[in-house]
């Protein structure tokens, strides 16, 4: 049985210590997990101010005030949004913080008037297209160039 852990999810400006400490959590995993690494300029790299309010936000995952996960939302012209960056990190994941943080990252695309979310991931990232595929979300063909991405998901904010 999987021990039960009190986390909080909230706002961090891009370019806090907490935010830039996960992004390179993130950024590290994926360097360790895809088999030729991982160049963030290969990723559709979102510009600097994508996940700043009123374009978007980014989010931090704590436990115990240690940052533990992020996920990012940019907004698009159209009411349509983009969830990036979302990491979990292993000690957390299968505790429900990954399927938190993607219903808070969609309850900020609603905040931000967005009818539509879309995502992308690698195929490496079983757990990512598991947790996706489990909240709604439905393949669709590729929307974005991400080097990386081999799935590309969506879908419709109620």
């Amino acid at each position: 049985m999987t021990k039960q852990v009190s986390f909080t999810i909230e706002a961090e400006p891009i370019d806090s210590p907490d935010a830039q400490y996960a992004l390179g959590e993130y950024i590290a995993e994926l360097g360790r997990r895809f088999p030729t690494g991982f160049d963030v300029s290969r990723a559709a790299p979102p510009a600097k101010d994508d996940f700043v309010p009123p374009a978007g936000v980014f989010l931090v995952v704590r436990v115990d005030g240690r940052v533990l996960g992020c996920g990012a939302l940019r907004t698009e012209p159209g009411g349509v949004g983009e969830i990036r960056r979302m990491w979990i990190a292993p000690e957390l994941r299968g505790r429900g913080a990954g399927k938190a943080l993607l219903a808070a990252l969609e309850d900020q695309a609603r905040q931000h008037g967005c009818h539509l979310v879309r995502l992308d991931t690698a195929a490496e990232l079983h757990e990512a297209r598991a947790l996706y595929e489990s909240s709604g979300y439905q393949e669709v063909p590729a929307y974005n160039d991400n080097q990386y991405a081999r799935h590309w998901f969506e879908k419709t904010m109620r």
